[in-house]
């Protein structure tokens, strides 16, 4: 069983008040995700974020294939941290935590991503060639999205 790992940090010139307020809202993630995978919200963004939210979505990560994706927020530290972890969806284990932190001009914003893939050995085969990838371009995606809204640091 191979677990993986994404790990990714960015500054950028805001307070941590408004890093929070963006990043912890479900809404915005569909501002950071590439149009090509046709993110969609179906239910569970009505309200601010807490521990036990349930957020479901329609999303189309690869070939394609559209998926119904579904994440638990199961830890919520206002202002400071929150980790959403996946129950249905395409990956056989993901453990995503946001971690934001003040630092001078600024934050210092940071994912942690552990993800494991299904299909045993033909999972671990196409992670470096489809799967790391994808991630990498999504995540980067993030930062460049991320930058026009608020600016390089």
């Amino acid at each position: 069983m191979k677990i993986y790992r994404l790990h990714k940090k960015q500054n950028l010139p805001i307070t941590v008040d408004e890093a929070w307020g963006f990043l912890s809202n479900p809404k915005n993630l569909k501002t950071i995700t590439p149009d090509y995978m046709g993110f969609n919200i179906l239910s569970g963004a009505d309200r601010p974020m807490f521990a036990g939210q349930i957020i479901q979505y329609m999303v189309t990560p690869v070939l394609g294939i559209k998926t119904k994706w579904v994440t638990e927020i199961t830890h919520s530290v206002n202002k400071q941290y929150f980790v959403d972890e996946q129950r249905f969806g395409p990956y056989a284990l993901w453990h995503h935590k946001h971690f934001i932190k003040k630092i001078d001009g600024g934050v210092e914003m940071e994912d942690i991503i552990d993800y494991k893939l299904p299909f045993g050995i033909i999972g671990q085969w196409i992670h470096p060639f489809l799967v790391k990838p994808k991630l990498e371009e999504i995540f980067n995606y993030r930062t460049k999205k991320l930058e026009e809204l608020f600016g390089t640091y």
